[in-house]
């Protein structure tokens, strides 16, 4: 999907989703002051190491984009991601009307340029991308793809349940995607059916 896109602002938000699984909401009300992608970020007196970003409920967003939780958390991020944002940075460089924004996703190929964008912006973004790819893409997507496999691979569920910010472990099970493979795995690891048994 990320590469079906030539604007680096799209590819960013894409890798972010994915790599993440932060909701759309989330992503859209991100603040410059939220990203923390040095090794260290003591300088912003914050004591966690690595490359990472905060998510916080706001009320007062321009876009009106709205973390879910109430709780604050803190994601780390790879550097790949950060190599997006930095792409991204470029290409916001170039607009003037996005410098003195303090959101992290604004408008930078049509009016209002520079304003935070909203959900309907977001939306013709992933609906430009099902066209181009032929099937259906939506960001809730990416949340499953970042769930899944880190259940799939042996992540705890605590460790996925508090990347994903839900309140409550029953939430967990939606992400859950059993697959073929796994089922036919399953199958052939249980004892083998004799007939006289």
């Amino acid at each position: 999907m990320i590469a079906d896109t030539p604007r680096a602002r799209d590819r960013f938000l894409i890798a972010l989703l994915a790599a993440t699984g932060l909701r759309i909401g989330e992503a859209l009300g991100l603040r410059q002051e939220d990203l923390h992608f040095l090794a260290s970020s003591r300088s912003l007196d914050c004591p966690v190491q690595g490359p990472h970003l905060h998510v916080r409920r706001r009320t007062d967003n321009p876009n009106r984009a709205l973390a879910k939780s109430r709780h604050s958390r803190c994601l780390p991020v790879t550097p790949d991601i950060v190599a997006f944002y930095t792409d991204y940075q470029h290409e916001q460089n170039l607009v003037a009307e996005a410098a003195e924004t303090g959101m992290v996703f604004v408008n930078l190929f049509r009016p209002p340029l520079g304003r935070a964008m909203t959900y309907p912006n977001a939306k013709s973004v992933f609906d430009r991308l099902a066209r181009r790819a032929g099937h259906p893409a939506r960001p809730h997507m990416l949340r499953h793809s970042a769930a899944t496999p880190w259940l799939r691979g042996g992540v705890d569920r605590d460790v996925v349940q508090k990347l994903l910010g839900h309140a409550s472990p029953l939430s967990m099970d939606r992400y859950r995607h059993v697959d073929e493979s796994e089922t036919r795995a399953a199958v052939d690891r249980a004892p083998a059916w004799r007939e006289d048994q």
